[in-house]
């Protein structure tokens, strides 16, 4: 099963261990920058308190959609839809539940590891 079909299952169905692991490489392929783009995106647009609890120990602070739709473009948005296969009008919301918890997996150490190809 590839990453994208990975993703997409979590999607359908209750988001999970699978879309966290599964999200850095599908950012990685759509977006400019990867994931390390979108942190850095979101913490210059107001977010760093975010992303700093995603990357740090302890709880992970929420983002919401609107927050999402802030720092992505339509463009990314349709990108990211067509690779998981669901509407575009689903995807901050999809992005929203599961990015706290990929990021955090990403990063052990505090620091973003490079998604596995």
């Amino acid at each position: 099963m590839s990453l994208i079909d990975t993703l997409r299952n979590a999607l359908a169905g209750p988001l999970g261990q699978a879309a966290a692991e599964a999200l850095p490489g599908l950012v990685e392929r759509v977006l400019p920058g990867g994931i390390q783009g979108l942190l850095d995106r979101l913490q210059r647009s107001g977010y760093g308190r975010q992303v700093n609890s995603w990357l740090g120990r302890g709880e992970n602070e929420p983002i919401t959609a609107d927050d999402l739709r802030k720092v992505l473009d339509n463009a990314q948005v349709r990108q990211v839809a067509e690779k998981l296969g669901i509407p575009a009008d689903q995807v901050l919301d999809a992005l929203a539940k599961v990015l706290p918890a990929a990021v955090d997996t990403h990063s052990p150490e505090g620091r973003l590891q490079p998604p596995a190809a």
